[in-house]
């Protein structure tokens, strides 16, 4: 079971530093503090299930929470891996529908859970409350689309290569090599870009076999990125 405590840190202050509440004045966010709830999972922990009422939206405090759907034959797809600091299910609380995809705890988390009355009683004192939020909903949106486009028109190798690469940019240009903890399982991974763990696994030992990275584990060493970003043109 989830356990529900009370916000123990400046909950307003952790509010105006996520994406969606960014230019939110203190009021608001005082206000929409007094709509939350922080709840602890423990790993493997459902957050939330397909058929669900959608009630609040999340966010990832601490660990990270998978959102995935099942096939008819019970096949896993993860759809998103959601660390600190992201948000999910904002959208679909507007919609007045359930849940669509499943929500669990990949490692132990603290998840902070937003009411939809509280976002609602904003929006209504301030119709740019509402626009703020459509601001940050249309980001996730817009990363999701690259998401589409990279599974219809990159190949396994580039989306993998393409994921090690995500956040190395700035750290390479200041120390040339650097060094990507795979923040979760490799075949959770591989789920989340659509490849078996297999193909993952073997793509990844094809590149430390080409000396382009190094692995120790969870623990992937990039030697030269832009190296490794040119070889997916090849």
């Amino acid at each position: 079971m989830d356990t529900p405590s009370r916000p123990a840190f400046d909950l307003p202050r952790y509010l105006s530093a996520l994406p969606l509440f960014h230019d939110v004045a203190p009021p608001e966010l005082s206000r929409l503090a007094g709509g939350c709830t922080l709840r602890r999972f423990s790993r493997g922990q459902t957050v939330f299930r397909v058929g669900d009422p959608c009630e609040e939206f999340h966010v990832t405090v601490m660990g990270q929470v998978k959102l995935f759907a099942l096939s008819s034959n019970g096949q896993e797809k993860v759809i998103e891996i959601i660390g600190p600091g992201g948000t999910f299910a904002e959208a679909l609380m507007f919609t007045g529908r359930p849940y669509i995809v499943t929500a669990q705890a990949l490692t132990d988390a603290l998840v902070l859970s937003v009411a939809k009355a509280a976002v609602m009683s904003e929006i209504e004192n301030d119709p740019r409350f509402c626009l703020r939020m459509l601001a940050g909903i249309s980001r996730r949106l817009h990363g999701l689309v690259r998401d589409v486009e990279d599974y219809t028109l990159c190949s396994g190798a580039q989306r993998i290569i393409g994921y090690l690469l995500r956040d190395v940019g700035e750290a390479a240009e200041k120390h040339g090599g650097v060094t990507v903890s795979l923040p979760v399982s490799k075949a959770t991974i591989a789920s989340r870009l659509s490849l078996t763990p297999e193909y993952f696994s073997r793509v990844l030992h094809e590149l430390e076999e080409e000396g382009l990275i190094e692995i120790d584990r969870r623990e992937i060493r990039i030697s030269d990125p832009k190296k490794l970003a040119q070889y997916q043109l090849q």
